[in-house]
């Protein structure tokens, strides 16, 4: 087995592991993490009615302006962070859960994190 599928397993295994442990409901949904090689993706999710109520990410047009490197950057995710939060305030969101989506609390991930805990979505 190389290095990218032991990645892979452990990425799925700990994230089968946090997903056992939270739900989300729509006073305090889910807050999910995903990052690819390009991009950084944040959704908030009603797990009881299974839907999104708001989502961002480093592919839109309107962020990819805003930040400075690539769209993976940690400044790509910090900027994430803090539109998810801003679209959540506008749902009338205050808190939610974090779903880190098995990947370890560092760089892109935490990042995403502070991005929105600076404005102000509490988790």
């Amino acid at each position: 087995m190389d290095i990218a599928s032991r990645k892979q397993s452990r990425r799925r295994s700990a994230r089968g592991r946090i997903r056992a442990r939270i739900r989300g409901d729509a006073e305090r949904p889910r807050l999910a993490v995903f990052k690819s090689g390009r991009y950084v993706y944040a959704q908030l999710i009603d797990d009881l009615a299974g839907h999104t109520l708001t989502q961002a990410n480093s592919a839109e047009a309107e962020l990819a302006k805003k930040f400075d490197g690539g769209s993976s950057s940690k400044a790509a995710a910090r900027l994430v962070g803090e539109t998810i939060a801003e679209r959540a305030k506008a749902a009338g969101i205050e808190r939610c859960v974090f779903d880190r989506g098995g990947y370890r609390y560092h760089g892109r991930v935490k990042e995403l994190a502070e991005g929105a805990r600076a404005q102000g979505l509490d988790f």
